[in-house]
């Protein structure tokens, strides 16, 4: 038995002649099940994929389907014998079949393959060649089906440009300049393909059209797009010029400041560079939004879906570094998400919805703007989990988490957050996300009063970063051992205060150039406020300390710390409220601790209400960077304040 998905949906004996599979509802059913590759799908899914609005009879309808499809799939089974091909498991139904005997997994199989090694060829273009047509041809209207078509599409299109390289890269590849000319006359927008042309044209003796090519690609994305090529077309150009055969094999780079490239290239090589930190960091945002506003300008709105949700890079921290940058991100994913409208492709939605959630960070946004961030995470996971794509999922769970912090004392939710964007990563081969996972599960234990597991958590987190090529993990590990020897500085027999004020001073010169404004700004002086109050002293009032965005929080203990009581009382009646971000205990906690010096009640009262679900963690140990202590005893605090107690 054979089922091929590729074009029509039919299914082949090993004699070759066809199965009658009956009408279209039962070659969607079992092409849905071709899709889950031997997963169980449920009843309910399967009720909801076929049936915009299902009937009333629709359960009883799908078992029909599937008593039909056995029927026609094991005509020679004994009606007691149970089914082999199509099997009931628990509350669904799943296609056992080899993936050898599926024409979609036997493709994906063999591209996987061909990725690993050039040797594979051959049999991926006999698999490139068994396409007979858009995935699911039969199967236009249903959503999971369009989402299926988009996936394996990209994937069909991948396939064609590898195995054009290798054969490239083997001193073949002269008979492919039909098949890559008419490739690039339908796809213009992927950059690779225009200097795989020009290699097959220079590679049957057409040097003037291969040059030819370059300058069409680059005259296109000039006038379209308004970038210059990438690297890899102008070298090939440079090349091509100087009559040195165009280099084999090459890879995409970085090429420095102020070189302007494609769309899918800036992406691709800015999700690279994002974790470098300092410049590259910079760079990459920088270019990330270029090549959005680019691929907008073409009017091409699955390119342009594509382009902003390819920037998956995880994120660790609620305050944006570049909030404008930010804020243009999530405009021009809410305008392609309303473009598409609520029948485009899943996974492309998906995307959009993931990156509104992780580029919308809690601390810079309003009620109305927080509602709807974390409506996207809500509904990007909800589509990844559907959609059965770990590497999306782990990107929609990164939104998932920094839209976490909706009031205080959330760190254990968090931790669950991590530990299965740390299972995704592991089981699925994400290395970014398995560092995104360990420093997650790392600041929730830190929250937690965890020291030991989130050292674990540091260590795991510094050996990824070592292959991950992520320089920025030892900066922010480092400020946890700061923040650890801070806490362990209040102990018996402890590092004193000034080894932990040393330690935070080592961090913040470490992370001065990283590239992280969000981050930066304010920390130093607030991990100084911390160890101060750990130790009963009174804030730091070095006035060269840039106290950033916590000022507001941190101002009336500042003007405690001179006297200035009349001041300070002033300035506690301005706090407003803490934005829903790492550091909202934290700041409550100033508050609280303000309000009981300055004997103001209703303020200790209104502390303590938002310190109550806290009362379990640390203050500020939400960061994994710094730590004021247990809530639990400015909460004590501010509850005896607020009671009228001396």
């Amino acid at each position: 038995m054979r089922i091929d998905v590729l074009g029509a949906v039919r299914a082949l004996r090993d004699d070759g002649s066809p199965v009658d599979l009956g009408g279209p509802r039962h070659r969607e059913v079992l092409a849905r099940l071709v899709a889950a590759e031997g997963r169980m799908v449920t009843t309910d899914t399967l009720v909801d994929d076929l049936w915009t609005d299902p009937p009333a009879r629709a359960l009883g309808a799908l078992r029909t389907f599937v008593a039909a499809l056995r029927r026609a799939l094991e005509p020679d089974r004994p009606p007691r014998d149970a089914p082999r091909v199509l099997v009931t498991e628990g509350p669904g139904y799943a296609l056992r079949l080899p993936r050898e005997d599926v024409d979609v997994h036997r493709f994906q199989d063999t591209l996987a393959r061909a990725r690993r090694d050039p040797g594979a060829v051959t049999d991926l273009g006999a698999a490139l060649a068994a396409w007979r047509g858009p995935a699911y041809a039969d199967v236009p209207g249903s959503a999971w089906a369009r989402r299926e078509r988009t996936r394996l599409e990209e994937l069909r299109l991948e396939g064609v440009e590898l195995r054009a390289r290798i054969l490239l890269d083997s001193g073949e590849g002269a008979d492919l300049v039909a098949a890559l000319g008419a490739h690039v006359a339908e796809h213009p927008w992927r950059e690779p393909a225009w200097g795989l042309l020009a290699r097959a044209l220079h590679r049957a003796g057409r040097q003037a059209d291969a040059l030819a090519t370059l300058r069409r690609a680059r005259a296109m994305l000039v006038d379209q797009l308004g970038l210059d090529p990438g690297t890899d077309l102008q070298r090939l150009e440079t090349d091509l010029l100087s009559g040195s055969a165009p280099p084999e094999g090459v890879r995409t780079a970085w090429a420095g400041p102020g070189v302007r490239l494609g769309p899918r290239t800036t992406v691709e090589l800015a999700r690279t560079l994002a974790l470098a930190g300092g410049d590259a960091l910079v760079h990459s945002r920088r270019d990330r939004l270029a090549a959005v506003q680019a691929a907008e300008r073409t009017g091409d709105l699955s390119l342009t879906a594509r382009i902003i949700g390819a920037y998956d890079v995880p994120a660790l921290w609620s305050r944006a570094d570049d909030p404008e940058q930010s804020r243009a991100v999530v405009a021009a994913a809410e305008r392609t998400l309303t473009a598409l409208g609520p029948g485009g492709p899943a996974d492309l939605s998906a995307r959009l919805l993931a990156t509104i959630a992780v580029e919308s960070r809690s601390a810079d946004l309003s009620g109305t703007e927080l509602e709807r961030a974390r409506q996207a995470a809500r509904q990007a996971e909800a589509l990844a989990r559907d959609l059965s794509d770990p590497a999306l999922l782990a990107f929609a769970l990164n939104g998932v988490f920094l839209q976490s912090f909706s009031r205080p004392g959330l760190a254990a939710v968090r931790d669950v957050i991590g530990a299965e964007i740390l299972d995704l990563a592991t089981r699925h081969g994400l290395p970014d996300f398995a560092v995104l996972g360990r420093l997650v599960r790392l600041q929730s234990a830190s929250a937690l009063g965890d020291l030991d597991a989130a050292t674990s958590h540091a260590e795991a987190a510094e050996q990824l970063a070592a292959t991950a090529e992520a320089p920025l993990v030892p900066v922010l590990t480092g400020w946890f051992r700061a923040r650890a020897t801070a806490a362990r500085s209040t102990e018996p027999g402890g590092p004193t205060a000034a080894t932990a004020a040393a330690r935070y001073r080592a961090a913040e010169d470490a992370l001065r150039t990283a590239g992280m404004p969000g981050l930066h700004r304010g920390l130093f002086p607030l991990a100084l406020l911390g160890l101060r109050l750990l130790h009963d002293r009174p804030a730091p009032t070095d006035p060269r300390l840039d106290w950033g965005p916590y000022r507001p929080w941190a101002r009336p203990l500042l003007l405690l710390a001179q006297d200035r009581i009349e001041e300070a009382r002033t300035a506690l009646a301005a706090v407003p409220e803490p934005p829903r971000d790492h550091m909202q205990e934290a700041l409550w906690c100033l508050t609280a601790r303000a309000a009981v010096r300055l004997g103001e009640r209703g303020t200790a009262a209104r502390a303590a209400a938002a310190l109550r679900e806290a009362r379990a963690e640390h203050a500020g140990a939400a960061s994994g960077m710094l730590t004021l202590g247990p809530v639990a005893r400015y909460l004590a605090e501010a509850e005896a304040c607020a009671a009228g107690a001396g």
